[in-house]
């Protein structure tokens, strides 16, 4: 096993060298000719993510994992569009992003360049194979892929089309390199070729991730979960605030993104409360309530401190009454995991405060936290979503699978 992994790593790295220095237009061609041929063969990926996912429920999966495997029409028109977007994007690859001038005459400046070979970690979400694959060759670096086992047959597939749009342009195909080995031993020594592999960005689940941070030799960019929140303020638009805590909860519960805590104000908690909850209950949302909710609305379960933790990825929502917006965001500093928060308010000092305030990746007024993705930023797909303050916070673009390097213009000066 090792020294297949140490094989195809060393490939990508090779193949790195090649997208480095491959021109826009070239990186472009490739990236719409892949989208072509996933769209060219939707039916064979469909066929094969089909055994995926009759392989999952006959392992007993969750429903919440079998969604985020399955692959549809829609989603893969969304990989499509992904790809297309990319391609409009600006390169960052070879900009200069500032000059000054030093006494001695020497010009000094910054150059985004490529980080080399990114390795992806990831666990259901064949559409990640597509995405990540889009953003690291247009930023111009080669991706060692490690996608779940429980996906296996979809990624190869995937895998396939996307190796096959390098070769027709005349590409190196280790480009895109997919470690086709379900044994989870393959993570742990993936992580360890440090000089081989610059970069590790795991997704998936909270396990996944510290293992990979505990055990890496790599630097690693990650999220450990997504306990993200929704503070319905007393100077907010209710039916505003009803419409964004439903689909922060309700659109797609499965993602790290999803609001695990809704926060309301005291003042209108009695207002607010009654409906809004029992819209939750309509759409089949397991309601935890603080002693406070309980009053106003009886049937929620009784919360518990370890619930305020929890990213559920289900249809389960906790909610508390807060006092106060600074009640509010003491809650979000001590239970949230510094990725999506959201504040619903008209009031417009309070609405900066909660900006300033909250130590978040990405931090809405009056909007759902689902909104956080890079696809919705107007970065294209995104490689994941970074809680880290080095390098890369919030959705990972192109511009955050670069890094710079100095360079500096001389007319022949010497250090004296």
């Amino acid at each position: 096993m090792r020294e297949k992994i140490l094989k195809k790593a060393k490939e990508a790295k090779e193949a790195s060298r090649f997208i480095a220095k491959a021109s826009s237009e070239l990186k472009n061609r490739i990236i719409l000719k892949m989208a072509d041929y996933i769209k060219q063969r939707e039916k064979e990926l469909i066929e094969s993510n089909k055994i995926d996912v009759i392989n999952a429920e006959k392992k007993g999966l969750s429903k919440a994992l079998i969604d985020r495997l399955t692959l549809t029409e829609k989603r893969i028109s969304e990989m499509v569009k992904g790809l297309n977007e990319v391609v409009a994007l600006p390169d960052p690859v070879g900009e200069i992003t500032k000059m000054w001038l030093r006494p001695n005459g020497m010009m000094v400046g910054r150059m985004r360049v490529p980080i080399g070979v990114i390795g992806v970690i990831y666990e259901a979400r064949p559409n990640v194979t597509v995405d990540v694959t889009g953003l690291c060759l247009k930023a111009g670096n080669s991706v060692v892929l490690r996608g779940g086992s429980e996906a296996i047959n979809s990624n190869v597939c995937l895998v396939k089309i996307l190796k096959d749009a390098l070769r027709d342009e005349g590409m190196h195909e280790g480009v895109v390199t997919y470690l086709d080995i379900p044994q989870r031993e393959a993570v742990l020594e993936m992580i360890k070729l440090e000089g081989l592999i610059d970069l590790i960005i795991p997704r998936g689940g909270e396990g996944l991730i510290r293992t990979v941070t505990e055990n890496s030799r790599i630097p690693v960019l990650k999220h450990y979960k997504g306990v993200c929140h929704v503070f319905v303020d007393r100077e907010a638009d209710l039916k505003m605030a009803e419409e964004i805590c439903f689909n922060a909860k309700v659109q797609r519960p499965a993602t790290c993104n999803a609001m695990e805590t809704m926060l309301v104000d005291e003042p209108i908690a009695k207002k607010f409360l009654p409906k809004m909850l029992k819209r939750f209950e309509k759409a089949r949302v397991e309601l935890r309530g603080c002693d406070k909710t309980k009053a106003i609305y009886p049937s929620v379960k009784e919360v518990t401190e370890e619930d305020f933790s929890k990213e559920y990825l289900d249809f389960i929502l906790n909610v508390k009454v807060v006092k106060d917006m600074d009640e509010a965001m003491e809650h979000i500093a001590r239970y949230g995991s510094a990725h999506s928060d959201s504040i619903v308010t008209k009031n417009y000092e309070r609405a900066m405060r909660f900006l300033r305030e909250v130590d978040s990746s990405a931090v809405f007024v009056n909007a759902s936290t689902r909104l956080n993705d890079g696809y919705q930023f107007g970065l294209g797909a995104e490689i994941g979503i970074s809680t880290d303050k080095i390098h890369a916070r919030g959705p990972m673009g192109l511009e955050e699978l670069t890094c710079t390097k100095f360079i500096v213009f001389g007319s022949g000066q010497l250090r004296e």
